[in-house]
């Protein structure tokens, strides 16, 4: 008889374990999600406000919010290396990140800047095809600084100060925090031809890019 009892348990644990995947669907169908604030909503024009409490149990979960859109997004699109709290309606100096091996910050991606703010920029510029979450059909070409300096709390509170990012880094870092202050890529577009539908650049890649300095490598 404890030999049947066991064989059933046996039998009912596998029965439980074959639904995990469809019940791991239902809940990321059911869980709600945050959808990303598109062009032309004036939410993208506020000037965030500097995190004073980061023990806060509230701004913990405006963090997971952030960071769960950004995976969202990412495995939907194909792309997407960063996104700022405001882009999913959250005024706060806050950026989420997932970058590659490369990464110049020593925290594993995903993860979150906080109140970040530049020190110092390059006087080297440099000009490039740059695309947004909140208008994710569009790319602009535009011009960025090389290099800059930046200081930042992560999410334990520990200020990080990094010098000299890279320019695949320092391209992104500065579009992120243009959003922190209400600056959308578009306002700073070389000019109004300089905007184009992204099935028109990736139907001409090539010559595109042959008009900027660099082209942005996707992490995915």
């Amino acid at each position: 008889a404890r030999l049947i009892m066991f064989f059933q348990a046996v039998l009912i644990l596998a029965a439980s374990l074959a639904w995990l995947p469809l019940l791991n669907i239902i809940r990321e169908r059911s869980t709600p999600r945050d959808e990303v604030v598109l062009l032309g909503d004036p939410r993208l024009r506020i000037v965030s406000e500097h995190v004073t409490d980061l023990r806060d149990p509230a701004f913990a979960l405006e963090q997971g919010r952030l960071l769960d859109t950004l995976r969202i997004f990412r495995a939907q699109n194909g792309f997407g290396r960063a996104i700022s709290a405001i882009q999913i309606g959250i005024p706060k100096r806050m950026i989420a990140f997932h970058l590659g091996p490369d990464s110049p910050f020593n925290l594993s991606s995903p993860f979150v800047m906080i109140n970040p703010e530049v020190l110092s920029v390059s006087n080297a510029t440099f000009t490039m095809w740059d695309d947004c979450m909140s208008f994710p059909g569009l790319m602009v070409r535009l011009v960025r600084h090389r290099s800059i300096d930046i200081a930042f709390q992560a999410a334990d509170g520990q200020r990080h100060i990094v010098n000299d990012l890279p320019l695949s880094i320092a391209e992104l870092v500065q579009h992120e925090m243009d959003h922190l202050d209400g600056v959308l890529a578009v306002d700073r577009a070389v000019s109004t031809r300089d905007i184009v539908a992204r099935a028109v650049y990736e139907r001409h890649r090539a010559v595109f890019d042959a008009m900027a300095d660099h082209a942005i490598q996707p992490t995915i």
